[in-house]
């Protein structure tokens, strides 16, 4: 992991890194169950110099974001750079160089963003954080899958016999119905003679 970092991340820019003072991997405590959506918050840099640890120091000037172990910058990164921000804090996270309340304290990030950043890097590595987040896929049912269900549906075919029909699933195909864009049609029930009642003569 610390060679890729070295290479620079897969997909962005190559920022200015030296990670020889960092070695052995003290993986600290970590949430699995993280809540489904989280506003971003952008993380504030304090002028000058901030020490974040005995080790570890950190500075902004001039646009520029550096971090420090003892006098040598091992990492340096556009001030605009979210995603290089989150990918090395999470990475010296991992490496336990840093508490997480010491960046929620220092750099004004929620709790959840840096949960969310140690889980991706975790995951996915150090690239995870400039891979394209994955779209939702063409829809299933489309203009044409539609008709074809709304004629057998007109044809006094159910939901489920027309979604084994056409390959689509049957909740799909029952959401459709609910949202408007599939109108079931109408049974017809046939009136039966009351086998006791006497026939009018």
């Amino acid at each position: 992991m610390l060679a890729q970092l070295a290479e620079g991340s897969e997909g962005g820019p190559r920022p200015e890194t030296d990670l020889r003072p960092f070695s052995g991997r003290a993986r600290g405590d970590i949430g699995d169950r993280l809540p489904a959506m989280a506003q971003l918050q952008l993380p504030v840099f304090p002028e000058g110099v901030t020490q974040l640890s005995t080790d570890l120091g950190v500075s902004c000037r001039d646009g520029r974001v550096s971090f420090f172990y003892g006098t040598l910058p091992v990492f340096t990164h556009d001030a605009k750079d979210v995603k290089s921000f989150r990918m090395f804090t999470s990475q010296l996270y991992l490496e336990g160089k840093v508490k997480q309340a010491d960046w929620v304290k220092v750099f004004g990030v929620s709790a959840i963003s840096v949960k969310r950043a140690v889980k991706l890097h975790e995951q996915a590595g150090p690239g995870g954080f400039w891979r394209p987040r994955p779209t939702r896929g063409p829809s299933v049912l489309t203009r044409e899958v539609l008709q074809q269900a709304q004629g057998q549906l007109d044809q006094g075919r159910n939901l489920r016999e027309v979604a084994a029909d056409l390959g689509v699933k049957y909740d799909t195909m029952g959401k459709a119905a609910r949202d408007g864009r599939l109108h079931e049609g109408l049974k017809k029930t046939r009136r039966r003679a009351h086998p006791d009642r006497p026939r009018p003569s």
